[in-house]
């Protein structure tokens, strides 16, 4: 197992390189183009049934216990190893990378975002699908730091040169260097946190100073280094206030890029906080604990109320007497990806709640909710990818009221996943979005020995608030994009009053949910059934690793 679990990881790197050749081995097609796409999808596969193996051969009766481990010494000097491992806390987030890392090729194959050739387009997105996969398995703070950086330029170059620019103040490769300067200024201080913890300690092991559970740090040195790992970490999760870069990097970037980038690369944020900041410096992070907590919070409220005016329609962008919406100045808001994209800065704050906790109930279920989030705003994404394709534009003003028709009658398959994937973001019970929001609150009703916990119920009664506030903007945009036109849209004045023709009663269909799409998209609605209405699937894996992990290591 030990072997696969390094094949896993250095798998895409070999297909990053071999989709650079001239032609990938022992793939053809109609042109070089669709070889290498096709040479996409072969070794994503590939290495999502790798990973499958290795899910189906773990152990789950011992998911506390590290599985499939290398150890090799590679810089004896510091101490620094080549150490791979997964336990149930990691398990879970390596098979949603490759999931979702797989699901991505195979759209790209079919509706290849525009842009240069394919050949580094597919190279790019295994480099992406490596490095994420490296740090949800690496067992050394400095292979962490390496994995974590090794992302970002992919996902720079995906969003730069491979983007769209509509809603976006100054385009696509604005939106990138906002992204890439965010995260690199964020990985700065983080290296400098890990390196006082390994400097101090006299290891870089995470398992080792797991174990120790930062009885060999001082409470000044762990204060401290919570601090600057923890502000890298809050940038890529995102954390209120740290998270402008997320809006317009969403908006900027191709349908695959979006969904990895809220898929899987904001959870190697949260990752960070429950594998190294939790053991390691249990006392720093009980200092920032409460402060953690509000800044979640006030994510999840500002998340939800910048969705809410984005939902809403505003008088200055109602439909025009041609029946064609007039789009205002790019960066103005409106767009359903930004939308989208500040919905994961509120559905993050409560990964951020369930964490600040410190206990096993909230850290579960801020592990669940990170999971739940990959699945229903990966599929959120892959839908507005498609409506953009079918519409023109994600504008949500234009969806609503220039369209002729409803959503529902123009694409009624398409319409109800549309509706399916907002109730289940909304985290109505039996979808996989319920839980984790759930037993984050039921974490921060009783937090860890040595937290307020009048705080923290003001947290839990806030993040209530958000609820709301996150099933009224998502119902406000399925009623707006998928039944058409509000009153309100209807009784806007308009600015030609010459009279005009009424629009067909049967306005034209487009295509509905395409096969391709469809194999694309069920995993991920098949995923989000199965989690919400038989949570124990991930809880029974997540929850001894955690109560472990809480403990010191100690079983």
């Amino acid at each position: 197992m030990q072997l696969l679990l390094a094949l896993i990881i250095v798998g895409p790197l070999v297909g990053a390189v071999a989709a650079l050749l001239p032609a990938p081995p022992g793939l053809r097609g109609k042109n070089p183009d669709q070889a290498v796409l096709r040479h996409g999808v072969t070794v994503t596969g590939a290495i999502l049934l790798a990973t499958v193996v290795l899910a189906l051969g773990f152990d789950r009766h011992h998911a506390s216990r590290m599985q499939a481990t290398t150890d090799i010494s590679w810089i004896p000097a510091l101490d620094v190893r080549i150490h791979l491992g997964i336990d149930g806390i990691s398990l879970p987030l390596l098979v949603l990378t490759a999931l979702l890392t797989f699901l991505c090729a195979l759209h790209s194959y079919f509706k290849m975002p525009e842009g240069p050739s394919p050949k580094a387009f597919v190279a790019l997105i295994l480099v992406l699908e490596s490095g994420t996969l490296a740090t949800f398995a690496v067992l050394d703070l400095l292979l962490f730091f390496l994995a974590f950086e090794m992302v970002l330029i992919p996902m720079y170059f995906l969003i730069a040169r491979w983007g769209g620019s509509e809603g976006v103040t100054g385009g696509r490769q604005a939106a990138a260097w906002k992204f890439i300067l965010y995260t690199l200024l964020g990985s700065v201080v983080m290296l400098l946190g890990l390196l006082l913890i390994g400097l101090d300690a006299g290891t870089f092991d995470m398992m080792a100073l797991a174990t120790d559970n930062g009885r060999g740090l001082s409470t000044s040195v762990q204060v401290i280094a919570v601090l600057a790992i923890g502000v890298g970490l809050a940038v890529k999760t995102p954390m209120w206030p740290l998270h402008s870069w997320l809006p317009d990097a969403h908006t900027a970037a191709p349908t695959v890029g979006s969904v990895l980038l809220a898929g899987v690369l904001l959870k190697m944020g949260t990752y960070g906080f429950v594998r190294i900041i939790l053991p390691i410096a249990p006392d720093g992070m009980r200092t920032f604990a409460p402060y953690l907590g509000a800044f979640a919070v006030v994510g999840i409220v500002y998340g939800s109320l910048a969705c809410l005016a984005l939902a809403l329609p505003s008088p200055d962008r109602h439909p025009s007497s041609t029946g064609s919406a007039r789009i205002p100045p790019m960066g103005t808001g409106g767009d359903l990806k930004r939308l989208i994209a500040y919905s994961s800065v509120g559905h993050m704050g409560f990964v951020l709640l369930g964490i600040a906790t410190m206990t096993p109930t909230g850290v579960n279920g801020a592990l669940f909710a990170n999971i739940a989030h990959g699945l229903i705003t990966g599929l959120l994404f892959f839908l507005v990818g498609a409506l953009k394709d079918r519409y023109g534009t994600a504008d949500l003003d234009t969806l609503a009221g220039a369209t002729g028709a409803a959503l529902y009658g123009r694409a009624p398959r398409l319409g109800g996943l549309v509706a399916f994937a907002a109730v289940a973001s909304l985290g109505l019970p039996g979808l996989a979005g319920f839980w984790g929001e759930m037993l984050t609150m039921f974490g921060a009703f009783n937090p860890a020995e040595g937290l307020s916990r009048p705080a923290f119920l003001t947290f839990m009664a806030v993040a209530g608030l958000g609820t709301l506030l996150t099933a009224a903007y998502l119902l406000v945009v399925v009623r707006r994009v998928c039944m058409g036109a509000t009153p309100r849209e209807a009784a806007m004045p308009q600015e030609d009053t010459t009279p005009q023709e009424e629009p067909p009663r049967d306005a034209p269909r487009f295509a509905d949910v395409q096969p391709y799409e469809l194999a694309a998209w069920t995993p991920l609605v098949a995923l989000t059934v199965l989690a919400g209405l038989w949570p124990a699937i991930l809880l029974g894996l997540t929850d001894p690793a955690v109560q472990k992990l809480l403990a010191g290591g100690k079983s």
